[in-house]
Order: C-alpha cells, then structure tokens, then sequence
C-alpha cells in the first residue's frame, strides 16, 4: 500500500504577524510531514508586540468551514485553538460531535503573550462544558488551568498534578499542563492520562521568542497523533520539535516584540 500523507485541521484564530494561531499551526503540520487545513474561529490584529484588534466571526460560519472539510477530506486529527466566544464554542463542539471526530488537541487559548484577552469570559464555562468531554488531549498553561478550574493558578509541580487530576475529572482523556509559567530555571510539563504521571523536564531557555509556543506545541501533537503516534510520543516528539524551534528563533528577523519560533528549522539551511 502506498504511503498516505495524513490530514490535520486546525480550528483556531489568524494571527496576521504570523507567529501564532492557524499560521503557526499550518507551518507546524508542513514541517512535521502533515497536510494542514485550516477552519477559521477568529480574527485578530497582531504583531509581536501585542493584539490591537480582534475580530469575532459568526458561529453559523465557523461551523459552515468545518463542515465544508469533513463533508468532503479524511480528517486525521484536529487542533482547536482561539475561538473567541460561548456561541463558536458551542458550535464548533456541535460539529465535532456531528462529525465523530478523532485525535482532539484542545488548546485552551485564553490570553495571549502580551496579555489581551482573547477568550470571552462567559465562553470558559462551554469549553469545559462542551470541548474539554471531546478532547484527546488538553494542554492549558497554569493560568489556563487556574480559568478552567476557577482557582488559582498552580504554582510548583504538586499542585500542577492536583490540577491536572481535577481537569481530568472534567472529561479529556489526556492532560498536559504546561509549566513554562513556574518560577525558577525550570519549566517541568506534566502529562496525565487519569492513573499516571509522566513528567516531561526542561531547562528555559533565554529567548524573546516565544510568540506562539503554545500553539505551535498543540499543533504539533496533532501532528504526531495525525501520523499515528500514540498520546505520549506525540507530547514527546513536540516537545523536541518546540525546543528545537525556540533554539533556532534567532536565525528569525521578525518584529521587535516576542518574536516567532522557528518552524522550519530542520529545512531552512
């Protein structure tokens, strides 16, 4: 049998600039193997020094592209990013259900790097409600989880599995919390599948560039689950595919904020 490319669509928000949202996610699936289609959520006005505007996009329209996708293309894997509020949230989690999708990477996307919210208050209660139950995997950041959980965000690698286990509670198959905002050197992830703890280490790396990492980490999960890895391997095969990006984000001239990671970096010679 011949070799299949696989599939994976991203359902998340534009970041003009680049860095982030369905750009990032499209540069992701192309550098990892994947043939990346994109379901727009949302709108936005950015650069690497912050958001100026955001743009919500109607529910009805949002639910329209991704139907127009699985009606017709075999879909590997999904990733859902910025969707901006309650009414695309639900809509997008109707759609999911009607199309039985498989391989979910939920990407709580709340805030972004410089602070601009970009979730509706009133949406957080339908993404537990309504995405997390179909997750494959969800990856919050501390203060995500802290929002989704509605308490403070976890502090030190404890209370990261005390949150994880309460996230878990709320559907998601898997849980990855990521630590990149612990204090300290350290910046441990920790991935729960509802019995066991794997715990996935790093050391930070000093960078401005880190505009879009968490898009670009969940993109790549989907990648990995597109091509067939179970769950822990694809978190692994991201996680080196992000460092590696972050490490290689200087060869980048883009900006004079948090400036992009380098997607391409086992291409770009």
């Amino acid at each position: 049998m011949p070799f299949t490319i696989p599939n994976a669509l991203s359902i998340a928000g534009s970041d003009p600039s680049g860095g982030a949202g369905i750009q990032a996610d499209l540069k992701t699936f192309s550098a990892l193997g994947v043939y990346g289609m994109a379901a727009l959520g949302g709108l936005t006005a950015q650069n690497t020094r912050g958001v100026t505007a955001l743009q919500p996009l109607p529910a009805a329209f949002v639910a329209a592209q991704i139907d127009a996708v699985f009606e017709d293309i075999r879909v590997d894997a999904v990733k859902l990013g910025m969707l901006g509020d309650a009414d695309v949230v639900a809509a997008v989690a109707g759609r999911l259900r009607h199309w039985r999708a498989r391989n979910v990477v939920l990407d709580p996307v709340m805030v972004a790097k410089s602070g601009a919210a970009l979730l509706a208050d009133s949406a957080i209660e339908r993404v537990r409600t309504d995405l997390l139950p179909l997750a494959t995997i969800v990856t919050p950041n501390l203060p995500e989880a802290g929002a989704l959980l509605a308490c403070e965000p976890p502090a030190d690698l404890p209370a990261m599995r005390e949150a994880a286990r309460a996230l878990h509670a709320l559907g998601p198959a898997w849980v990855l919390l990521k630590g990149g905002h612990l204090a300290g050197d350290d910046c441990t992830d920790v991935l729960y599948d509802g019995r066991e703890f794997s715990e996935f280490p790093a050391r930070r790396i000093a960078t401005a560039s880190t505009h879009g990492t968490g898009c670009t980490l969940s993109a790549a999960i989907a990648a990995g689950l597109a091509r067939g890895l179970d769950v822990p391997q694809a978190v692994g095969a991201a996680k080196e595919y992000l460092t590696a990006a972050i490490a290689a984000a200087g060869a980048l001239n883009v900006g004079h904020g948090h400036g992009p990671v380098q997607h391409f970096h086992a291409l770009w010679r």
